[in-house]
């Protein structure tokens, strides 16, 4: 693996590679930006070409250590995913061996509860103990390197840390060992304590084009021109959500009840809508996430063909017929404030907002706005009653 696997993202790389090759490596780097952008990818050749026999800013890929790191059984490269305190340790280990093969893939315990079923949801939480940071990072960090020149620990998802074990691991941070480098990744770097952000370089990971994305579909996974850009453009940024749209036929069939719910939004007082709230409701927290991000993708379709036409670069390529048909139907809908609305419902879900309370209010709230009246927010109809009896 060398650098070239890095989908995008040259600025980032070119800043490690200098780093490398001005032998200025920084203690703690924050990998911060959307999901599925190439932040693990970058953490793990980062540290490959800090372990690497040639040394350098490129990875040789041959050598022992490198070889080593890529299949992360390196003795001074530490992985570390958050995961419920009660995690099999054969199903972490075969999540990591995973994550080596494919850096892109789904493989943590937030977004897969259930490694090989991505329709399978969970209510453990994941993160990083505080008994964690102490007994597994601390010791690990704290002895000098066994083979390679660095003590190398890559924390996935960071921001999983609870308010213990980040103050355990500030104290990491606040008195790092001689040739110690960690590296943060996270989508959610505000999650994390500004003392541990102030101690780290940040490198910002952009969503990738969808250019970017199809063309990494049809090189590595063999998939024709036509369908990956479909692909590409459905993955909204993400590689990850590429892949996991093109292994999974029920990831895909999700954009299908995406379109369902906008149709039943627009009736509104049908059993089929009351039916329909309660089936998304029980998907689970990241699956109803990413339903919502289906919708976005739709209303941004719909914005695109009513300002261009025939010409838009559209996310659903084969869906160009309906999103006429709706351009042309409802020439006073507000998609503006669909999508507005759309964001908001996702974040109130990341808050952990009930499911049903949130998309019954959403239905009503879509159905106005493609009437021409989108309400400013949700957040205000969450506390009406009338507004969740979807009568």
């Amino acid at each position: 693996m060398t650098w070239d696997r890095i989908i995008g993202q040259k600025r980032v790389v070119e800043a490690l590679r200098r780093a490398l090759a001005q032998q200025r490596v920084a203690h703690a780097y924050l990998f911060y930006g959307p999901d599925g952008t190439g932040k693990r990818a970058a953490a793990l050749m980062f540290a490959q070409a800090l372990q690497c026999e040639q040394g350098g800013s490129d990875p040789c890929g041959q050598c022992v250590p490198c070889t080593k790191v890529q299949r992360l059984i390196h003795p001074d490269v530490q992985v570390m995913l958050p995961h419920p305190s009660d995690a099999d340790p054969d199903d972490l280990y075969e999540r990591l061996q995973r994550l080596a093969a494919e850096p892109y893939a789904t493989v943590d315990y937030i977004r897969r509860p259930v490694l090989d079923d991505p329709t399978r949801a969970s209510n453990k939480q994941a993160f990083y103990s505080v008994a964690r940071i102490n007994e597994s990072l601390r010791r690990s960090v704290s002895f000098k390197p066994l083979e390679g020149r660095y003590k190398v620990a890559i924390l996935i998802d960071a921001d999983r840390m609870r308010v213990e074990a980040a103050n355990a691991f500030l104290k990491l941070l606040e008195e790092p060992g001689p040739q110690t480098v960690f590296i943060l990744t996270t989508s959610r770097p505000d999650h994390l304590l500004p003392t541990v952000r102030s101690r780290c370089q940040h490198l910002r990971f952009d969503p990738l084009p969808a250019e970017a994305i199809a063309q990494a579909l049809v090189e590595r996974e063999g998939v024709d021109e036509a369908r990956a850009m479909v692909l590409a453009r459905m993955a909204d940024g993400s590689y990850s959500r590429a892949l996991d749209l093109l292994e999974n036929e029920v990831l895909q069939a999700d954009r299908e009840q995406a379109l369902a719910f906008l149709r039943q939004a627009y009736r509104f007082h049908s059993e089929a809508l009351v039916d329909l709230v309660e089936q998304l409701s029980a998907l689970g927290r990241e699956r109803l996430k990413g339903l919502l991000q289906l919708m976005l993708g739709w209303v941004r379709d719909l914005v695109l063909f009513r300002t261009l036409g025939d010409g838009a670069e559209l996310v659903n390529l084969d869906q160009q017929e309906a999103i006429r048909r709706f351009c042309q139907n409802l020439p006073e809908a507000d998609l503006e404030g669909m999508a507005r609305l759309l964001e908001e419902a996702l974040e109130l879900i990341e808050r952990n907002v009930q499911p049903f309370l949130v998309l019954s209010v959403l239905a009503a709230a879509l159905r106005d706005a493609m009437h021409g009246r989108a309400p400013e927010r949700l957040v205000p109809a969450l506390d009406d009653p009338l507004a969740l009896g979807l009568a």
